[in-house]
C-alpha cells in the first residue's frame, strides 16, 4: 500500500498523489462558463502508472468534465450543462435553463496515510438564483494497491429538496428521445478510450448494456502515446439496486462510440419526484486500474472491497 500525499489549494482544488503520481484532482472552484453548468468535478484522474483516464472539455461536449454529479432534466432546468433536449425540436442552446451546484464547504476533511475522506456541502441553484436542493456529498479515496495496480474512489450523494414543490428528475429519454437516459454521476473518458471494450458480469458489451441494470460494468482501453491499457470499474452499492430502498431504479447509460462515457442514470426511462423536505441517497464506487482486466478479475477485486 502506498502512502498518500494530499495537498489542498484552498478555494480551488484538492490533489492526491500515490507513489509519485497524482491520481486524483478534485476541483471545486467554479469553471468560468455558466453554460457548462458550474459545479465541482474530478479531473484529472489517473492510474497508479500515471495514465489519465478522464477527459475535460472535449470538443464534442465542452460541458463534460471528468467525473461529475449531474441532473440533465430537473423540473425544467439542466444541471448537466450545455444544450437542453426539447421534444420535437432536438437539442437547443437554452442558457436560461442551465443551473449550477455551489460548493459551500468541507465539514469533514480527514487525511490518513492510506485514505482520504471528504464530506462536502453543496447547494443546487437554478438559473434564476433560487436555491432548490441541498447536497451532502461524500468522497473517499482508498484501497491503493500497488500489487493489483488499482485504487478505489467512493462517491456518495444525499440530496434534500428545499423547494416548496416537488423536484422532478428526468432525462432526454423521459422527454422523448429514445435511449438517451443520461443523468446522475457521469464519467467522460479521454479520447483514447473511444472504441474501448465495455463489459458487465455476464460479458455483455456496450450496445447490450445501454439502458440495462446490473451491479457493475467495466470499461477498458489502450492508450495513445504510451504502451498499456487501463480499466475503470463502475459499481453500485447494494442499496442502490434495492427496489424497496432506492428512490428509483438505476440503469446504465454507456457509450464507447462516438465518445466514451458512463453514467449511473437514476431516471433513464421514467421520471421520479422528490417531495419538499424529502431526501434521497445513492453510493457509487469507481475502481481505477492499470492493465486490461477481464470479468473474472473485476469480480474478484470487487469481492475484496466490501462496502
Amino acid at each position: 500500500m502506498s502512502t498518500l500525499r494530499i495537498s489542498h489549494v484552498h478555494g480551488e482544488h484538492i490533489a492526491v498523489a500515490a507513489g509519485g503520481t497524482e491520481i486524483l484532482r478534485y476541483v471545486y472552484r467554479p469553471d468560468p462558463e455558466p453554460f457548462e453548468s458550474r459545479k465541482p468535478y474530478a479531473h484529472p484522474v489517473r492510474t497508479l502508472a500515471g495514465h489519465t483516464v478522464t477527459g475535460y472539455r472535449p470538443n464534442d461536449h465542452r460541458w463534460h468534465k471528468g467525473l461529475q454529479m449531474t441532473a440533465s432534466h430537473l423540473s425544467g432546468q439542466n444541471f448537466w450543462g450545455g444544450n437542453s433536449y426539447v421534444h420535437g425540436r432536438g437539442y437547443l442552446a437554452l442558457p436560461e435553463r442551465v443551473g449550477s451546484m455551489r460548493h459551500d464547504g468541507f465539514p469533514v476533511f480527514e487525511a490518513e496515510d492510506d485514505r482520504l475522506t471528504l464530506a462536502e456541502d453543496l447547494t443546487w441553484v437554478e438559473n434564476g438564483g433560487r436555491e432548490w436542493a441541498r447536497e451532502e456529498r461524500g468522497i473517499v479515496l482508498h484501497s491503493v494497491d500497488e500489487r493489483a495496480g488499482a485504487w478505489a474512489l467512493d462517491w456518495s450523494i444525499r440530496l434534500t429538496n428545499i423547494r416548496d414543490e416537488p423536484l422532478v428528475f428526468g432525462s432526454p429519454t423521459t422527454a422523448g428521445r429514445e435511449m438517451a437516459g443520461y443523468t446522475g454521476l457521469q464519467w467522460r473518458g479521454p479520447r483514447d478510450f473511444t472504441g474501448g471494450k465495455v463489459f458487465a458480469p455476464d460479458g455483455a458489451g456496450a450496445e447490450d448494456l445501454m439502458g440495462s441494470q446490473g451491479p457493475w460494468l467495466a470499461f477498458t482501453a489502450e492508450h495513445d502515446g504510451t504502451d498499456g491499457h487501463s480499466t475503470l470499474v463502475f459499481a453500485h452499492a447494494p442499496e442502490n439496486l434495492d427496489a424497496d430502498g432506492a428512490i428509483h431504479p438505476s440503469h446504465w447509460f454507456v457509450r464507447s462510440e462516438p465518445f466514451p462515457t458512463v453514467a449511473f442514470s437514476w431516471a433513464f426511462f421514467e421520471e421520479f419526484a422528490l417531495p419538499p423536505g424529502e431526501s434521497f441517497a445513492y453510493r457509487y464506487r469507481i475502481v481505477v486500474a492499470d492493465g486490461a482486466w477481464d470479468p473474472f478479475r473485476v469480480a474478484a477485486h470487487l469481492e475484496g472491497l466490501p462496502w
